[in-house]
């Protein structure tokens, strides 16, 4: 058994290594859970990101629930909780199987994909983004019982209001939808082999031409593609978004136009990297900026690692800002404040050890700031959040000590000096001589002009 001396020396081996990861390499999106098969939507003015969700305990595939997330940015994501499950299906009894989904938009309803493992596609049917998201139909939308292909719903609604549904491994499938979103209009057409599918097709449309990326030939999977010039093609097969590497396993691609750029979001392990080198089906997702070419091919992008993922615009400190959101938080943990509430899916942030931090980039303090307030919960001896800008040791702005509340949520104030500008922020932990471990529940902040 290892001592608590060695112990110690590892943790901060590991938040060394997170460290120097997130400064230095395009790592993934989200820390605090594990994630997969990215579905971005673009509404508004807001990048809507639905993901499946790898259990902590995860070795092969344990996934029961789609998580959201989102940003404005592309670089600081909040997160928004679980906003459906298998419990959604009440014609499925089982608890595991929540694979990949695909969700879209369609005069003001919400329409969620979501594949069973060998019982179908479900849909399930939302007023907002957030949920909370019901069965319509109350059976699979599609479900071809004498094969278990049925996994991996994309749905694009084209310009002319049609909408079509593609899935598929290893063979590809497509139906029409009706303008209902919860039904079927006319028969499953099976399509030709792609060279290199395998399996998470993603289908979309730019500048008028159509596309349908999918995770290319396992393992390792890459980020294939192919051009057609009708939603049902023929399609044909371009190459690489993204070229198969042994530095992932899996990989499923999502793709948007947000604000004038592009953008390719996949899978990968990076995360669970950063403490365990055996393989285990605990994803995270990435996101890149991609590029095309005059004839409408894809740039093919190196690993997600090595590209560049640029913030879009500075972010507002002096509003309530939610403690989940961030562009790096790794070694915590999020988890629902109030089901019951309207804001149903905020979160909070826990499982805060010492010498953890969050950190948001690009964050535009203008002439300055004066005060800072931090809405936390304590049931023990509690701890404090040094406010640094730029780096876990940079310039220390503010001190905001959080005491014991009984683990309800108060508000901590402390003054701010030196913040002005646009600075990466950091809240680093600190835990008492007592306490180095679940210091605190971290809610909410707001800075004060």
């Amino acid at each position: 058994m290892k001592s608590r001396k060695k112990l110690a020396f590892a943790a901060l081996a590991v938040t060394a290594l997170a460290t120097s990861a997130a400064n230095r390499l395009n790592m993934p999106l989200v820390q605090t859970k594990f994630t997969a098969d990215p579905a971005p939507y673009v509404h508004n003015d807001t990048i809507y990101l639905y993901t499946t969700h790898d259990e902590d305990d995860a070795t092969g595939f344990h996934m029961r629930d789609w998580l959201l997330y989102t940003s404005t940015d592309m670089v600081n994501w909040q997160d928004r909780g679980a906003v459906a499950s298998l419990e959604d299906f009440k014609w499925y009894d089982g608890h595991n199987g929540a694979w990949a989904e695909c969700v879209v938009e369609r005069d003001g309803k919400w329409y969620m994909y979501c594949p069973i493992h060998g019982h179908g596609i479900g849909v399930l049917v939302a007023d907002s983004p957030y949920g909370p998201f019901k069965d319509p139909i109350g059976q699979p939308l599609v479900w071809q019982r004498e094969h278990w292909d049925d996994i991996d719903p994309t749905v694009m609604i084209d310009d002319d209001g049609q909408a079509y549904m593609y899935w598929g491994n290893p063979t590809l499938y497509s139906v029409k939808l009706n303008p209902d979103m919860i039904s079927v209009d006319g028969e499953i057409v099976k399509h030709p082999k792609i060279t290199d599918y395998q399996e998470g097709p993603w289908l979309y449309k730019h500048d008028g031409k159509y596309y349908l990326a999918f995770a290319s030939t396992c393992c390792p999977e890459g980020i294939g593609y192919a051009m057609s010039d009708s939603p049902m093609g023929p399609w044909e097969y371009e190459g690489h978004i993204m070229n198969h590497t042994h530095r992932t396993r899996g990989n499923h691609p999502g793709i948007i136009d947000y604000k004038g750029k592009s953008y390719c979001f996949g899978l990968n392990y990076d995360v669970l990297r950063l403490f365990e080198q055996a393989h285990s089906e605990r994803r995270s997702v990435s996101a890149a900026e991609m590029s095309y070419n005059p004839d409408g091919t894809i740039q093919e992008l190196p690993y997600f690692q090595d590209c560049t993922l640029d913030q879009i615009e500075n972010f507002d400190p002096y509003r309530k800002v939610e403690a989940e959101t961030m562009a790096w938080g790794y070694g915590m943990k999020t988890f629902p404040k109030n089901i019951w509430a309207p804001d149903r899916w905020n979160q909070y942030v826990a499982n805060i050890d010492d010498g953890e931090y969050i950190m948001l980039r690009g964050v535009d303090f203008g002439s300055g700031a004066s005060g800072i307030d931090v809405d936390a919960a304590c049931h023990l001896y509690g701890g404090t959040i040094e406010v640094r800008l730029d780096d876990v040791e940079g310039p220390l702005v503010a001190t905001v000590d959080i005491s014991n509340t009984k683990n309800e949520f108060k508000t901590f104030s402390a003054p701010v000096k030196g913040a002005s500008g646009v600075h990466d922020l950091y809240f680093v932990f600190r835990g008492c001589k007592e306490q180095k471990g679940n210091l605190f529940c971290f809610d909410a902040w707001e800075f004060k002009k």
